[in-house]
């Protein structure tokens, strides 16, 4: 019963490390805004991008890759050590070969929870494709890096951050069910990926419709702001 009372504690430090608002906090910090009545209402680095510019943008997209890094490291860390304190005998390698890849894979969605729908922002937030990358490249840095390959061709050819990220996301799940990698760690990225791209339905009706702004437009909203 204690480890699972512990394990849970070990997720709800993924989840409030995801919950850290970093796009809210640049928006208020900065200009003394709340970036969720601006742009396109999330407070991801794209609407950061449009609403306070390039590098409060480049910051707040840094820090939401940390975060999904920091849930992996600490997961990684944090169940062994438990494993030990709570367990009479010490973890064989066997057990936490187990153990451990199941801790990431909740860890992963627990922050990609967090991230998205954030407790302090009244479980509302971002789209959870920043934080994504950063559980793939600290989880498995090949398929992170061909995820981020892939997101920043997309970007390249037709400047439209939704649909990078979409595509980056269909990628990810290509590479881990085609990579050696633990059951868990699939489960992960195939969920995970499902998650972001859900995240993105307004984005992709808009781009079906041919409405998508491209990178360094405004978005719908904000259009519509100006023109009043």
């Amino acid at each position: 019963m204690l480890l699972w009372i512990a394990s849970a504690v070990g997720l709800v430090i993924a989840y409030l490390l995801g919950s850290t608002p970093s796009g809210d906090l640049a928006g208020k910090l900065l200009k003394g805004i709340d970036i969720r009545e601006h742009g396109s209402k999330s407070t991801g680095a794209t609407n950061v991008l449009r609403t306070l510019g390039k590098w409060p943008a480049l910051v707040v997209l840094i820090v939401d890759v940390l975060k999904g890094v920091a849930a992996i490291i600490v997961a990684r860390w944090f169940y062994p050590w438990l494993y030990s304190v709570v367990s009479t005998t010490p973890p064989t390698a066997f057990d936490l070969q187990i153990w451990v890849p199941w801790a990431v894979c909740l860890a992963g969605l627990a922050v990609l929870l967090g991230h998205s729908r954030s407790i302090w922002l009244n479980f509302s937030g971002g789209k959870s494709a920043a934080t994504g990358l950063g559980v793939l490249l600290a989880m498995s840095w090949p398929v992170g890096l061909g995820a981020a390959t892939v997101f920043g061709v997309v970007l390249a050819i037709f400047r439209t951050v939704s649909l990078s990220s979409i595509l980056a996301a269909l990628a990810a799940i290509v590479l881990i069910c085609g990579l050696e990698q633990p059951l868990p760690y699939r489960l992960l990225v195939i969920a995970g990926a499902i998650y972001v791209i859900l995240r993105h339905r307004a984005n992709i009706q808009r781009l079906l419709a041919g409405t998508e702004p491209r990178l360094g437009q405004s978005g719908p909203d904000h259009k519509a702001e100006t023109q009043i």
